[in-house]
């Protein structure tokens, strides 16, 4: 453990603080967190905490922004403020409020990676792990989806509720970045090991995985798996 890691588990300590880091934070940063997770697993911690001051949230904005609707009464920090998720400022609440005048008998679903703006103006959230659970979960028959537009098809197939994408073109710019043909490559380079995807890559993309997960889920797999070499 290097001095500042030192440190600031001193300022923890000292501040009567807790720091959530999200799986996607570098090794420096989950050593020193108290609670590692995907999005549904820290909101569901930051819903448990009860015996601190502050809540440092290694993340980005709106996962922070989520904590605090949780914690109104407790401080919670952000290490960098300019640590933005570009997919969930694709969706805001006019937006969201423009599609339910549109679809005034559909409900609205929308991913945690989302402003709170625009979940103020949903029926209920979801996580990328627990999305086909929700989606069962709804009565009506018209659903508008969002802001990840790949999720939402991700989740088509396994209901006969129509989804509709609110905005139609939400994405998250990382994983859009992942293309048919570097699957295939990686079926050449690495033959009969499992392909994890997560479901905000592209459809196409998907349909080529061995498994579709979240990253907890992901994070699961292979701790339960046998097999010794995975591609995510």
């Amino acid at each position: 453990m290097n001095e500042l890691q030192k440190e600031i588990i001193q300022l923890r300590e000292e501040k009567n603080a807790i720091i959530l880091a999200h799986n996607y934070q570098p090794k420096e940063i989950q050593e020193i967190a108290d609670f590692l997770g995907d999005s549904l697993e820290l909101c569901n911690k930051a819903a448990e905490i009860d015996d601190k001051d502050i809540i440092v949230f290694c993340g980005v904005d709106f996962m922070a922004e989520t904590a605090y609707m949780l914690n109104p009464e407790k401080t919670v920090l952000i290490p960098d403020i300019e640590a933005e998720c570009p997919m969930a400022h694709m969706l805001t609440g006019e937006q969201v409020r423009e599609a339910k005048s549109k679809y005034p008998d559909a409900a609205v679903c929308l991913y945690v990676n989302s402003l709170g703006e625009a979940k103020a103006e949903s029926d209920i959230l979801c996580t990328s792990g627990n999305v086909k659970k929700v989606v069962a979960s709804i009565e009506q028959d018209t659903i508008l989806f969002g802001p990840d537009t790949n999720l939402g098809e991700f989740v088509q197939p396994f209901t006969d509720k129509k989804i509709i994408p609110i905005p139609g073109d939400g994405h998250c710019y990382v994983h859009k970045l992942f293309h048919k043909e570097d699957i295939e490559d990686a079926r050449k380079k690495y033959p009969g090991v499992d392909i994890l995807i997560h479901p905000e890559s592209n459809k196409e993309v998907q349909e080529m995985a061995d498994y579709v997960l979240s990253t907890g889920g992901m994070l699961a797999h292979v701790r339960d798996s046998d097999e010794k070499e995975f591609v995510i």
